[in-house]
């Protein structure tokens, strides 16, 4: 797809906040954030030509692998907000990400993202194949206070649940969407952690996917989580109180 008209190398996009996003507290589910991240991300790429779309022609697509949110406070039912979006560094099959959500002129929540380029067909990344020049690069410009990192996963392990991958966990990439490994861990957890607004940040490290009927385990260390497929650990979570 061209270029749109109206492409801008910042975007931003206003959401309402529906029913269907909340916990029974009213508030948006953490899940649901980064689901409005994710699909703002989304429309920038369309704008400027390196959609999944676009990327399919190549058989390439975005994948997740870093993701680090910092939470001030969380929306709720019917509110307004306008997410901002921006490119951090884009440089072969590598790039960076920033979000931030805003209430009026307030930022409530920032995040930064890191992707690879995957090719569909192979399941390796490759240097992206489409041209981006036209977007700009903002590298001084951060949306969160801490950098991505890698977590620590080099301790003891509880297990905590074991499930099977299900056709309803999968994404259009045909493997477990991003969100669900989230959704996953939070389900594993007391409820009254969620429901209290506690959470000041999250930070998710993707580093296998997994698919369809693939039996997974999730394991638990005081606030981390770890997801794992065959005693390989496939995705771990850092969450901060």
């Amino acid at each position: 797809m061209p270029i749109a008209s109206n492409f801008t190398s910042i975007l931003t996009k206003d959401w309402e906040i529906n029913f269907l996003q909340c916990y029974p507290n009213g508030y948006l589910k953490y899940t649901e954030l980064c689901n409005l991240f994710q699909l703002t991300a989304a429309t920038h790429s369309e704008l400027g030509g390196i959609s999944f779309s676009d990327m399919q022609e190549h058989n390439q697509a975005w994948v997740l692998s870093k993701m680090r949110v910092e939470i001030n406070r969380l929306p709720k039912w019917k509110d307004t907000v306008r997410v901002k979006t921006w490119i951090h560094s884009l440089e072969n099959s590598r790039s960076t990400r920033c979000l931030e959500l805003y209430i009026g002129e307030e930022k409530i929540v920032g995040c930064e993202t890191f992707w690879a380029v995957f090719n569909t067909s192979t399941r390796r990344p490759e240097a992206l194949a489409l041209p981006h020049e036209h977007f700009e690069k903002y590298p001084n410009k951060a949306a969160i206070a801490k950098p991505l990192c890698k977590i620590n996963i080099a301790q003891d392990f509880d297990l905590v649940n074991q499930m099977v991958v299900q056709l309803s966990d999968l994404d259009i990439v045909n493997h477990a969407n991003s969100v669900k490994y989230l959704e996953w861990c939070f389900d594993c957890m007391e409820t009254h952690q969620l429901l209290n607004r506690s959470l000041k940040s999250f930070e998710m490290n993707y580093l296998k996917e997994v698919s369809h009927l693939d039996a997974i385990e999730i394991t638990k260390n005081s606030n981390l989580f770890t997801i794992q497929k065959e005693g390989k650990t496939c995705f771990a979570l850092d969450l901060e109180f």
